[in-house]
């Protein structure tokens, strides 16, 4: 590629990400009362990755979509491969409830948007996982709702350039970066872990 080429390359990579720099967040509405979840004894997570999430597997920086997910096999799912990820962290966040009325968390996806493999390599210090959904908590026996729905805004930060080779090579990998946000978040919202929310500026989708 010419010298005139790769400056063309450059500022187009540059447009597209400027365009999308903005301020970020990890948010709830309403923290749960920590005396009125230490109650609870999470039985179930229900998870609900909707038919209707639009699912781009384009090789771009930034596809127009509900989800974008790389790290699992193309071959699979990517709404299964979502619900896998979404459950396992809620279940985790949610692990420290060992109280003795037994409840279910039903967790609905509205956004799984995470870096796609071209975004991850050819940026720098940018990227952000978007990760958005409502979450209620019933009780497991008469399906009564003790909490929410609550919309729930999980974004975080995402590795890319240099930085994103040097976190994969410490097993720090994309879907280890969100699980770990979205159990914090759980944690918080319950109010058995640190209360997460808060706005960072980054540039992202």
């Amino acid at each position: 590629m010419g010298r005139l080429s790769k400056i063309g390359a450059f500022l187009a990579l540059a447009l597209v990400v400027a365009g999308c720099s903005g301020t970020y967040r990890t948010y709830y509405a309403n923290r749960i009362d920590p005396a009125v979840a230490q109650g609870w004894r999470v039985t179930d997570v229900a998870v609900i990755v909707p038919d209707t999430l639009s699912v781009s597997e384009e090789p771009s920086l930034v596809p127009n979509a509900d989800i974008v997910w790389r790290e699992d096999p193309a071959s699979g799912d990517r709404r299964e491969q979502v619900a896998t990820i979404m459950r396992d962290a809620v279940r985790r966040g949610a692990s420290g409830l060992r109280g003795s009325r037994a409840v279910v968390l039903q967790i609905q996806v509205t956004r799984f948007h995470a870096l796609t493999f071209e975004a991850e390599q050819r940026l720098s210090n940018s990227g952000v996982h978007n990760i958005d959904f409502f979450a209620t908590v019933r009780d497991a026996r008469t399906g009564a709702v003790l909490a929410g729905p609550e919309m729930i805004e999980a974004a975080t930060p995402a590795f890319s350039g240099e930085a994103a080779k040097a976190a994969r090579a410490r097993g720090l990998t994309q879907k280890k970066v969100i699980s770990d946000h979205v159990a914090a978040t759980i944690a918080g919202w319950l109010g058995i872990g640190p209360d997460n929310r808060g706005e960072f500026s980054r540039l992202g989708d």
